[in-house]
């Protein structure tokens, strides 16, 4: 299809000229290809090039009187008649002829001849079209609106009056259509076409969907053209599959169209599936894509893909031994990575090759810095055989599993080490557990994946699974559902959180309150009724089950909880959020190369530079929440809410003692508190003994008495 390309190029620029100028060329060839010219004229009907290019379309002609194939011959000629619009005699006249060749026995061809404007020849535009739709009108015959009715049915029509009856998929009630309307706005349907299929017999459909999902995928591209991911799901579910059943259908059809030979799967999710003309091998697939030399990245990604997708090809020696060649040449790449370099050894590994070709446990012995080559390897799967490989060959396995514990992605590869750790001494785990708890904050996906195997499980199932194990668990949670309520980066989570409270009617709540004693339970309820997530019809029932545990809880449901207000100043505020950005990149990034760094210098169980490193981590964490909780709650002064006719917040208090030494305080929030400076946080004993004084009062400060002259705002 040497002229397909160019003339796709010269409608997307909508270059007529230059598509015209082409056309003239290829109208002159001395062969002509089915496809090709099909292709073309169905491109240029969906283009803006339909109106110009229907003047010149009769050239086509020349072109169609070479085909032999009746089939073929009627496919190009219609298509030339839906784009024609000089409605020229020449052209009308072996329309006509053609016609009357292909339907010489039906009765009622001059009556259809008539109505699709071939009789007076003024406008017969789409002709063929028309004429195939009268003939496939009957009772029970499925057509397509092409103004958004859908797919429809005949039920009845009258040749006398020229109308007919229709049940249409999105529109309620019968529908009454002229046959001039229907001739503007109907496509018809084969009864073995997808949409029929889905409209006239949606159970039997959904059957032989459920029982064989490509060949109804394959119906589907077929009948409507290349289809995404997005458009399959819209055309399935809900109308054939159930909208709860479609995770798991297309997760199993996923899987089998990656092995069909007549499908071709996109790269990209949102590009389209399509049909292949004729059947592919997919070994010679792989072989055609090795042969264009990609990057060792690329190629450990293909051959992986290839190997989960067809397992039983392990077992075929002459592909064995060609992707092992294959392989050990890349090894031998000066450029390779220390993570593409363990990947290729677990694909040698997969293969079962020659145990002197598999270096996995050099590559792990000699490696210092496991958590580099865990990041940069892709495969999911291959992290966690590297993982395996790690408490296999490294003495200090568990401390590298410690370490790795909260800050790895993937459910898959936390339950993997928290088995592992649980065979050995508890007592670390325990504590990396208790971290968790402490500080949900941190690590939020790995609180919520532990939270759910903790509180759920048996007393001593998991460490902390015990009463007042989950009752710590379930307070940081309540925490971290209303931190992550303002972090779009988080919310799927946050959703995922919400709907364990709700799930089961709340289990979880009754759970918690079966287990927990009366201040725990108040506290639970505050926390609850901070929580932004949670509507009133959440917080209601939350109450309500409180109260069946604690009946004593009764009124408690009537107290307005207001969160803990943290004052400051404009200027506080940003200085509050630069300490914040401070610590989380660059004191945060410094400290992870001192961890590295320390790592690098050998055993972790001896290594007190380690050891250092990871206490300073602990400290930054912990300074990094104390001002997350600040930045959360806190309220910006402004002149309106700083009062001056007595000490309050916002204030500069001048006094005077006894012998006349003056001193000054300032009382903010403790974001700005500053001894030194004698700032003093509203939250400090001097500033509680001092709010609420007026001019003239004294107060006690180091031993000495002090008479308040003047109180003035901070913002003057």
């Amino acid at each position: 299809m040497t002229y397909l390309k160019q003339f796709i190029e010269k409608i997307k620029l909508n270059d007529y000229q230059g598509f015209l100028k082409i056309f003239e060329e290829y109208c002159f060839s001395d062969e002509v290809n089915y496809e090709e010219l099909k292709s073309l004229l169905l491109e240029v009907k969906e283009s803006d090039l339909a109106e110009d290019f229907g003047q010149h379309v009769n050239r086509t002609i020349f072109l169609w009187e070479k085909l032999e194939d009746e089939d073929e011959k009627n496919e190009i000629l219609k298509l030339i008649c839906d784009l024609q619009n000089k409605n020229d005699a020449e052209l009308a006249s072996i329309v006509y002829e053609h016609l009357k060749k292909k339907y010489s026995k039906d009765p009622l061809f001059n009556e259809k001849i008539r109505l699709i404007g071939l009789r007076s020849r003024e406008n017969f535009q789409g002709a063929i079209s028309k004429f195939e739709l009268l003939t496939h009108m009957k009772k029970g015959k499925f057509v397509f609106h092409k103004a958004g009715w859908g797919t429809g049915e005949i039920l009845d029509l009258s040749l006398l009056r020229e109308e007919m009856s229709l049940e249409f998929e999105y529109v309620v009630g019968h529908k009454s259509l002229s046959f001039g309307n229907a001739l503007k706005t109907l496509v018809p349907l084969k009864d073995d076409h997808f949409l029929s299929r889905r409209f006239g017999n949606p159970d039997l459909l959904e059957k032989q969907t459920k029982e064989n999902p490509i060949e109804i995928i394959k119906l589907l591209i077929k009948d409507l053209g290349p289809q995404n991911a997005a458009d399959i799901k819209e055309a399935i579910c809900d109308l054939v599959i159930p909208s709860k059943q479609w995770n798991r259908w297309w997760q199993n059809a996923r899987s089998k169209i990656k092995k069909d030979k007549k499908i071709q799967s996109p790269k990209k999710l949102s590009e389209p599936f399509l049909l292949r003309e004729k059947e592919i091998n997919h070994e010679e697939v792989l072989y055609k894509n090795l042969e264009a030399k990609p990057k060792p990245k690329e190629i450990i990604q293909m051959i992986h893909a290839f190997l989960r997708d067809f397992p039983q090809m392990t077992k075929n020696e002459d592909f064995k031994n060609s992707l092992t060649i294959k392989l050990v040449d890349v090894l031998g790449h000066e450029d390779l990575t220390e993570p593409e370099k363990i990947q290729i050894h677990f694909l040698l590994d997969t293969l079962k090759v020659d145990k002197e070709l598999i270096k996995i446990d050099e590559i792990i012995k000699e490696n210092s810095s496991p958590m580099d080559i865990l990041k940069d390897i892709a495969i999911v799967s291959f992290k966690k055989r590297f993982l395996i490989s790690i408490r296999k060959y490294k003495n200090d396995w568990e401390a590298i599993f410690l370490d790795l514990f909260f800050s790895l992605g993937q459910n898959i590869l936390r339950d993997y080490i928290l088995q592992e750790l649980m065979k050995t001494k508890a007592d670390k785990l325990t504590d990396k557990i208790k971290e968790l708890s402490e500080h949900p904050l941190l690590y939020p996906s790995a609180f919520v994946w532990y939270f759910q195997k903790a509180f759920f499980a048996k007393e001593g199932d998991y460490p902390l699974a015990d009463k007042d194990g989950k009752n710590k668990y379930f307070e940081s949670f309540l925490i971290l559902l209303d931190y992550l309520e303002n972090k779009p980066e988080y919310k799927d989570l946050a959703k995922k959180m919400l709907s364990l409270i709700t799930a089961k009617r709340y289990e979880m709540i009754q759970n918690i309150m079966n287990i927990a004693n009366i201040n725990q339970a108040k506290e639970y309820l505050l926390l609850a009724t901070k929580c932004r997530i949670l509507d009133d019809h959440d917080i209601k029932i939350i109450h309500s089950l409180a109260k069946v545990v604690f009946p004593d809880l009764s009124d408690y449901k009537n107290e307005i909880v207001e969160e803990t207000v943290v004052w400051a100043t404009e200027q506080g505020l940003l200085d509050l959020k630069k300490k914040i950005t401070h610590i989380s990149t660059i004191e945060m990034l410094d400290n992870a190369k001192e961890i590295e760094e320390a790592r690098a210098l050998g055993d972790l169980r001896e290594n007190a530079e380690y050891k250092a490193a990871l206490e300073k981590r602990a400290r930054l964490q912990t300074a990094l929440k104390t001002y997350a909780d600040l930045l959360n709650n806190i309220k910006i002064l402004t002149k309106d809410v700083i009062e001056t006719d007595k000490i309050s917040i916002g204030t500069i208090i001048s006094s005077s003692d006894e012998k006349g030494k003056k001193i000054t305080f300032t009382i903010l929030g403790p974001v700005e508190a500053d001894i030194e400076k004698n700032i003093l946080s509203f939250q400090s004993n001097l500033a509680k003994e001092l709010i609420g004084k007026t001019i003239g009062e004294k107060f006690e400060y180091e031993s000495k008495t002090y008479t308040i002259t003047d109180i003035r705002s901070v913002l003057d």
